[in-house]
């Protein structure tokens, strides 16, 4: 469920954003509160609502006074593109600087990849 690598309402946010990410919230849909989460996760409500007011702070979710927390328009979107980011900072920016260090050209890298890919497949 939860891993020791990182705090758990980091890994709940993550999760929140793979569930949008893939559909399991549509936007403007309504997700479970923070008592819900803690309770199936059996989780402390606090980091619950940490891991919820993370996603709010980045404006994936939003509150409705009253009612709950809710995927706000454009979440998926702004989702795919964050991890866009990252993963050019987390895995293309390496690949390129060993590449270089390894004297690979553009093109080299591409047929790598490319061998990759159908090998995969």
């Amino acid at each position: 469920m939860f891993d020791d690598t990182r705090p758990i309402f980091l890994q709940l946010a993550d999760r929140l954003s793979d569930e949008i990410l893939t559909g399991v919230y549509a936007e403007e849909e309504q997700v479970p509160s923070t008592n819900e989460l803690a309770a199936h996760l059996r989780i402390n409500p606090a980091t619950a609502g940490k891991g919820l007011n993370l996603l709010v702070d980045r404006g994936v979710l939003y509150k409705k006074r009253g009612i709950g927390m809710f995927v706000a328009p454009g979440a998926r979107a702004q989702i795919r593109a964050d991890r866009q980011v990252a993963f050019v900072a987390d895995f293309i920016d390496p690949l390129l600087a060993e590449a270089k260090r390894l004297g690979l050209t553009d093109d080299d890298i591409i047929r790598l990849i490319s061998e990759k890919g159908d090998a995969a497949s």
